[in-house]
């Protein structure tokens, strides 16, 4: 059986959690491959909200293998926070394995992950603190702690001591901060150790024995296209690969096992953190659009800048995902709109572009072009198939269709699990 993989088609936020516990009865395996808590998920089932930050949408689906895979960053503490949060409500976390090879983020990638945004001042990125750029930075540099360091206490005094030789100088004497005490680093990480044991795994072999037997396998990212560390807006960007191309790395599987590439749009777009973005709106519009639509992080409660759809990014993502289906959410938000502007091009020094322009300076100086489309005036939260949508609705997403060049398979039309119109199978 082919494995799945579920990205985002924008700037992150279009709702992927939604896309992956609607498909939850449908998969036997949810992994997730890369990002950290610097991410999150709403999952509404029933009158009953969860924020999944760490944790694999799927852990909510009582069927579902949940798997933290080798390409995330994690914070042990707010791992385990995670899943006590869960039980407390309910929720049983036994099936979650996480991957030996994650690598974990340290107090010292908190610290400066903060310190160095206040410094860069207008030109900061926008991170969320949560010290995911330092520990990738330093996997990349060979000197991360993963996981199974945890359960070798020579092993982790020796790396932590390592880091913090380096880090400790970089916080004292260029940023005037205090040093972190090593012991009372590792003792804390041993603590981890015991609490996380029961959940470690070689999790590339588990998802590549569950494909030999025909299992479903979902992978699924954080953030979103556009914020890709290859591909998306750089530097404003994420510090890991969101694209489908990730998510072989992130999991350890390979390329040709993947068939299926899902793509989550949301019907208009939006934004967290600094970076270029054609469509915004500052203005009334885009208060509009963010308190209709709820845009407020999950994970960090920023307000989202919000804008109309924008096409030029949407063909962008199906080009560098391979996206075979895209799942359109949010469509509900739209609803009383005289008319809805779609952005269909670019104008970048008086010329047109239909294409994401190749460099960051261009991309700045690009202008919206739009086409307006009809609006409707209708309540379509309680639509079950796609013909109750009202026909203006209808032609908006056949014209979203055809200009992203990948059929809409599945559009959301409310935050509730039921509120779903599927036009194909996604799985």
């Amino acid at each position: 059986m082919p494995a799945v993989v579920l990205v985002g088609a924008q700037w992150g936020d279009e709702g992927k959690g939604k896309a992956t516990d609607l498909l939850g009865d449908k998969v036997d395996y949810v992994v997730r491959y890369q990002g950290g808590n610097n991410a999150g998920h709403t999952v509404v089932i029933g009158d009953q909200s969860y924020a999944l930050h760490l944790l694999p949408s799927g852990v909510l689906s009582e069927k579902v293998v949940p798997i933290i895979g080798n390409g995330v960053v994690i914070d042990p503490g707010a791992l385990i926070g995670e899943i006590e949060g869960l039980q407390a409500r309910g929720v049983s976390c036994e099936k979650l394995l996480i991957s030996a090879n994650a690598h974990l983020i340290m107090p010292h990638h908190k610290a400066l992950d903060r310190v160095t945004e206040r410094y860069l001042g207008k030109a900061r990125i926008g991170t969320t603190g949560r010290g995911i750029g330092p520990a990738y930075g330093d996997k990349i540099a060979r000197m991360g702690i993963r996981v199974q360091d945890l359960f070798d206490p020579g092993i982790l005094q020796k790396k932590v001591e390592g880091a913090l030789n380096e880090k400790n100088q970089v916080l004292t004497k260029v940023y005037n901060r205090r040093g972190i005490p090593q012991e009372q680093v590792v003792e804390e990480y041993l603590a981890y150790a015991e609490r996380l044991r029961p959940y470690v795994a070689d999790t590339s072999l588990v998802i590549n024995k569950a494909l030999d037997q025909d299992k479903v396998v979902l992978l699924e990212g954080a953030q979103g296209t556009l914020l890709d560390v290859d591909h998306g807006t750089y530097p404003f960007v994420t510090s890991s690969a969101p694209t489908s191309g990730g998510a072989c790395a992130g999991s350890g599987v390979g390329p040709t096992r993947i068939t299926k590439v899902i793509g989550i749009l949301k019907a208009y777009t939006t934004r967290v953190g600094s970076g270029p973005f054609p469509t915004e709106l500052e203005d009334e519009m885009g208060d509009w659009l963010r308190t209709t639509g709820h845009e407020y992080g999950v994970t960090t409660g920023r307000n989202r800048r919000c804008g109309w759809f924008d096409a030029v990014i949407g063909r962008y993502a199906t080009r560098v995902n391979g996206v075979t289906d895209f799942f359109l959410t949010k469509l509900d938000v739209l609803s009383g709109l005289e008319t809805i502007p779609v952005c269909v091009g670019y104008e970048i020094d008086g010329v047109r572009v239909d294409e994401i322009p190749m460099t960051q300076t261009e991309f700045h100086h690009a202008t919206p072009i739009y086409e307006e489309f009809p609006g409707w005036q209708q309540d379509i939260t309680g639509a079950t198939t796609f013909e109750d949508l009202p026909a203006n609705a209808q032609a908006y997403v056949r014209a979203l269709e055809k200009m992203v060049g990948a059929p809409i398979s599945a559009i959301g039309v409310g935050p509730g699990r039921h509120q779903t119109l599927s036009l194909r199978p996604l799985i």
